[in-house]
């Protein structure tokens, strides 16, 4: 049954293809030692060209998941020193490791915000609207916009037009996106939603500024968001305790 990938508008093909099968290796539904389906098999799967599974390997290999052997195939490689940087599910178990993690981001999604401002094309305008769109859907239905979050954080390093800031992401996934745990009542519902409604006004500031191409202002208004959500992590910790 073919698997189609996501189709935006002036994306490279070879990204979304890094993504599918990047995502198979690290869910282990390929594993190290596994040998990747063939170019066609790829191919017919996904609905690519040669040369877009041809260009995702070449990535696949730069990032240290597969290595191909000339004349077998290319096979999962093991996740020994030579695996690319990766954040475990279980680094996430205390307010400490989240923290860890938002402070990471600080530093490498300001930066891309600033570069996205100057290098963004309209493509990636188009798709960052959509994502504050589906997280504007997402909280109104009650949900928790996570996708909808990392998907909005994960377009604003591609629109600075360097890979490895979108590879970077893609290999960190949307376990990134840190929420609050709150019950499952009514009052909690409505301080969730009033929570997340915040969460996108500031998104809202860092589209702007990209917009506009403001480097400076892109830069603050995501430092600014990515410190806040470290210090509402941190309130709702204490209040949990």
């Amino acid at each position: 049954m073919e698997t189609t990938l996501p189709r935006r508008r002036a994306r490279p093909l070879a990204f979304e293809l890094v993504e599918s099968l990047g995502e198979r290796i690290r869910d282990s539904r390929y594993t190290p030692g596994d040998k990747l389906p063939t170019e066609a098999a790829i191919m017919a799967e996904f609905g690519v060209s040669r040369t877009v599974v041809r260009e995702a390997i070449s990535k696949l290999q730069a990032a240290g998941l597969v290595e191909t052997k000339h004349g077998i195939g290319t096979f999962v490689v093991g996740l020994g020193d030579s695996a690319p940087f990766r954040i475990a599910p279980e680094q996430f178990a205390t307010l400490r490791d989240v923290i860890a993690v938002l402070e990471l981001r600080i530093g490498v999604e300001t930066e891309a915000a600033g570069l996205a401002a100057q290098r963004r094309g309209d493509d990636n305008v188009a798709e960052m609207r959509a994502a504050l769109a589906a997280f504007a859907a997402a909280v109104d239905s009650g949900g928790d916009a996570v996708g909808a979050d990392f998907r909005f954080h994960t377009e604003i390093a591609r629109a600075t037009q360097n890979p490895h800031y979108a590879e970077l992401m893609a290999s960190l996934g949307a376990k990134i996106i840190p929420r609050a745990r709150l019950a499952a009542d009514d009052a909690a519902s409505e301080q969730r939603r009033e929570y997340l409604k915040r969460v996108n006004a500031e998104h809202e500031s860092i589209f702007d500024a990209i917009v506009a191409h403001d480097a400076d202002g892109a830069r603050a208004a995501m430092r600014t968001h990515l410190v806040n959500s470290r210090e509402r992590r941190r309130r709702a910790n204490a209040g949990a305790g």
